[in-house]
């Protein structure tokens, strides 16, 4: 592993400009291959150090991100499917807060895409989606990135202790309140 870990850091100093693009642009393929983006972040700390690694990430997490705004936004179809998949997890009437997306998105077992999904659905135009997507990923490249190794060496109860804290924080930080429209409180059953 180690001889492994130096090769990859020798050639990543010999093809100083060479090797960062392929690192953002396997960010970009990433949702293709299905490799979990935190994996990503970890690789690039390792890779290139905490600085470069995270810088790195971000973009790479946000260019990712962004082309998915585009992506789902020509494809009406595929994004009904995952507004449903985003109303069976977190309810139909259920509007999520901003440091809410900003824990689901360094949450490990949460789809990358889906909380994209959230952030379409709580921004008006391309411009807040951007903001808000640039926000919702600095965490993200960060925590992983500066964390890799920790992460790696961790006992299961420690991750199990760090996954309770966080959904009970997300639980704590839930908006207290459910908007139920008319249409939908006098819905007639459909099922009968």
């Amino acid at each position: 592993m180690n001889n492994a870990l130096v090769w990859a850091q020798d050639t990543m100093t010999s093809t100083t400009y060479v090797a960062p693009m392929l690192f953002i642009l396997f960010h970009i393929i990433r949702p293709f291959l299905f490799i979990p983006v935190a994996f990503i972040c970890i690789t690039g700390g390792l890779l290139f150090g905490l600085t470069y690694g995270a810088v790195y990430s971000l973009i790479g997490v946000t260019l990712s991100s962004l082309i998915f705004y585009f992506f789902i936004k020509s494809m009406p179809k595929l994004f009904n499917r995952f507004h449903r998949l985003r109303e069976k997890m977190f309810g139909k009437h259920r509007e999520l807060t901003i440091p809410q997306v900003l824990l689901l998105r360094v949450t490990p077992f949460i789809h990358f895409h889906l909380v994209s999904i959230l952030l379409i659905e709580m921004t008006r135009n391309f411009k807040e989606y951007a903001k808000l997507s640039i926000l919702s990923n600095v965490p993200l490249a960060v925590m992983y990135t500066s964390f890799g190794q920790w992460f790696q060496t961790l006992h299961f109860h420690h991750v199990l202790i760090l996954m309770g804290i966080i959904l009970l924080t997300f639980y704590l930080l839930r908006k207290k309140e459910i908007v139920l429209k008319w249409e939908d409180f006098f819905a007639p059953d459909l099922q009968k």
